[in-house]
């Protein structure tokens, strides 16, 4: 009888230890090089500017077109 509660303590203590190995671990570290942030931009200002430029030639073919005198 005392043998088998033996053999439990040992078991007990080797399924704690393997238990307490497998713990995973987290490691929060600084990258080595910079961080780089690539951005696709489109301008539009020079659509923009040609769309103007079209209606200013409109509105001087036929200033009175929208009731709007320049």
């Amino acid at each position: 009888m005392k043998i088998k509660s033996i053999y439990k303590i040992i078991l007990l203590i080797g399924t704690l230890g393997f238990i307490t190995n497998c713990t995973p671990t987290v490691k929060v570290q600084a990258p080595d090089k910079p961080i780089e942030i690539n951005l696709n931009i489109k301008i539009e200002q020079e659509v923009r500017v040609k769309i103007d430029k079209d209606i200013e030639d409109i509105f001087a073919d036929d200033p009175d077109l929208f009731g709007l005198e320049n």
